[in-house]
């Protein structure tokens, strides 16, 4: 709304959710706005990169790298499309793998669901809280790095940050859940609304295995990571790298999309050797998944230079969209 008049637009919002909305320009065109997702990309393309492992699938075909994983299904979709890859079939693929591995929803977003499991146990709990939710899950290799989100439109990489998780420093006398608070209150202050789920099982989880519980006492300056997965909609933090990211980085980052049948997408890479700054021939990393509504609302409140990165980014999206070789 505060773009749009500079590309002769406006906006009208849906006024009891606030989440659906019509950019309506000056020459006729009329584009729509629902939760992250623009008129950018194709419907079906968008479909697909939703599925991780339909993603995965296209990905991989195209030469790009992917962590090994297959699907696993709830026993009722399992019969419905007849298959037998139910909760045993993964237990077994998972000890192929090797622990620990990766599990998660194939079609949520924003770190649901996402979980390190580290034995049979831990699969089959994982598995059956997914299920709940979702009729498919992933079971994937664990393969550790710095996980980055690019940010491309249009074949241009328009942002790039360091997604790092959830954590906590010590202070020598607060509590682990004092601390964690205390993060949540400083969310608040800075105009981040991203909340911190207290009662996440990943998180009490995560602190058992590093011999802590939400009532340990950190030692001054002791950092200590509260969940797996890096996404900044479950508290994590970014360190961006828009400037910094290596041409060939980019290069993929913006090939990959296209490569999708996108306009505007989330890349998200891990790098497992090095650094995003480095060139990717001398590094070693994969693609963790293509979002085609990548949403910024988290990353905006993390500092005044990534509110100018997405306003900038947004008038980009607002002129895009305002083009008639768009439909």
């Amino acid at each position: 709304m505060k773009l749009a008049p500079k590309v002769g637009a406006k906006v009208v919002v849906e006024p009891e959710w606030g989440i659906s909305a019509q950019i309506i320009y000056k020459n006729g065109i009329v584009r729509s706005l629902r939760f992250y997702s623009l008129d950018l990309n194709h419907i079906a393309s968008g479909d697909i990169a939703r599925d991780k492992d339909y993603a995965k699938f296209f990905m991989q075909k195209r030469g790009y790298p992917v962590a090994e994983g297959k699907t696993i299904f709830e026993d009722s979709w399992a019969k419905t499309v007849k298959s037998n890859r139910k909760i045993p079939f993964g237990i077994k693929y998972a000890k192929k793998l090797g622990y620990p591995v990766i599990v998660k929803p194939n079609s949520k977003s924003q770190g649901t669901g996402v979980s390190l499991v580290w034995d049979e146990k831990e699969l089959r709990k994982a598995l059956i809280s997914i299920f709940k939710s979702d009729k498919i899950a992933i079971i994937e290799k664990y393969l550790p790095g710095k996980d980055y989100r690019v940010v491309v439109l249009d074949g241009e990489v328009i942002s790039a940050y360091e997604r790092i998780p959830l954590s906590v420093v010590g202070d020598g006398k607060s509590s682990i859940i004092s601390l964690l608070k205390t993060k949540q209150k400083n969310f608040i202050v800075r105009g981040r609304d991203t909340q911190i789920n207290f009662k996440d099982p990943r998180i009490k989880l995560k602190l058992k295995r590093q011999g802590y519980t939400f009532n340990s006492v950190l030692p001054f300056g002791k950092k200590v990571f509260l969940l797996d997965n890096a996404n900044l909609s479950t508290g994590g933090d970014s360190l961006d790298v828009t400037k910094t990211i290596h041409s060939g980085f980019r290069k993929i980052a913006a090939e990959l999309t296209s490569n999708m049948g996108l306009r505007i997408a989330g890349v998200d890479i891990m790098v497992t050797s090095g650094d995003i700054t480095l060139d990717p021939k001398k590094s070693g990393y994969y693609i963790i998944e293509i979002n085609a509504a990548p949403g910024l609302d988290h990353y905006v409140t993390t500092g005044p230079t990534q509110r100018k990165i997405v306003e900038a980014m947004y008038l980009k999206v607002l002129k895009a969209l305002g083009k008639k070789d768009t439909d």
